[in-house]
């Protein structure tokens, strides 16, 4: 049979699945992130399917006011409100909710201990300071924070990677000027600002993508730019440009195959890298909004509330959990392309 990997490529996909720890740990946060891409079907304080009279409803999909099941307010209908609780459970009717039925914005108004409390059979890790379930902001979170780290990485590992390569191929003036422009670049202080833009506008997730994309692409460039002058000057790319092939051609199509491998076996600790800024910066306030579910925002909560252990204990959790298995499978990729290895 055959296949559209070349044996290299084959050889280092069995080097990578020998490596057991990374293999799982692929698997596992395949898993996990696939789950969070449908967080509305795990967590939400709206049903997902409900029957009422014979008719069948979607309220994830679709707003439904409270009229339309019996009720008398013209608004968005409360599904947990005791009233329309009790006519959309009746003989005949039924709902059916996610595994968690809390929102990550929806307020457990029952409390019978003030916020944050502690957990429960109502909330399964507790709830924050503003009476949230922390489970649901805990699965949320998790996707905005590996969504926003992908985002990141690949705005990064694009604008690297063509940086690197016009340093590294034209070489000359062309590289020492580019050099030059990343020392200042690079020096400037970064958390001012963003200090200084918090202030100015509005926080919002599009705001600290553009923001930390100016700076996030210096590291993977140096790397780019090192494999690019190395390979500047082999057989390939003179006969290349000996057969009239252009800059572009040779850079892209020929060179950057084979320069990639740096940029593969860092993308897992890029990622890491991204949620764990993502999550200082929410912990100090300059991140997203306060009402966004985050994973800095919860660390934040469980340090302004010391005797709630919940909160800070569960977003540690999740920390801990993705960066063990982003760094084991960054691990197995920097072994599966070690050269030396061919």
């Amino acid at each position: 049979m055959r296949t559209i990997f070349s044996p290299i490529a084959q050889r280092r996909w069995q080097r990578f699945k020998t490596h057991r720890r990374g293999l799982i740990s692929l698997w596992v946060f395949g898993v996990l992130f696939f789950l969070s891409l449908g967080a509305e079907f795990l967590s939400n304080d709206k049903p997902i399917l409900l029957s009422y009279q014979g008719r069948y409803y979607f309220p994830l999909f679709q707003s439904y006011a409270e009229t339309e099941f019996g009720g008398f307010l013209q608004t968005e209908a409360d599904y947990k409100d005791p009233y329309l609780k009790e006519i959309l459970t009746s003989p005949g009717n039924w709902m059916i909710f996610p595994p968690n039925p809390h929102g990550y914005a929806s307020i457990n108004t029952q409390l019978t201990v003030p916020a944050p409390s502690p957990p429960d059979v109502v909330n399964r890790l507790g709830t924050d300071d503003r009476a949230r379930d922390v489970l649901a902001r805990l699965i949320y979170g998790f996707r905005l924070s590996v969504l926003f780290a992908m985002g990141l990485t690949a705005i990064g590992v694009g604008v690297g990677i063509v940086a690197g390569a016009v340093q590294g191929y034209f070489g000359g003036r062309t590289d020492l000027l580019l050099q030059r422009f990343m020392e200042i670049w690079g020096s400037m202080p970064e958390l001012y600002l963003l200090i200084i833009f918090a202030s100015l506008f509005q926080p919002s997730i599009w705001l600290l993508v553009a923001l930390l994309s100016l700076f996030g692409w210096m590291g993977l460039a140096d790397y780019v730019r090192a494999e690019f002058l190395r390979a500047r000057n082999m057989i390939y790319v003179k006969s290349a440009r000996a057969l009239g092939a252009s800059d572009s051609t040779i850079m892209f199509r020929h060179v950057l195959p084979n320069a990639i491998t740096p940029v593969i076996t860092f993308l897992p600790f890029r990622i890491s890298g991204s949620i764990l800024a993502l999550t200082s910066l929410d912990f100090l306030g300059l991140g997203v909004p306060p009402s966004t579910p985050s994973l800095g925002e919860l660390l934040s909560q469980g340090k302004a509330n010391i005797e709630a252990w919940w909160l800070s204990l569960s977003a540690f959790v999740v920390l801990v959990v993705m960066m063990l298995l982003l760094n084991f499978i960054g691990e197995a990729l920097r072994d599966a392309l070690d050269p030396r290895k061919e």
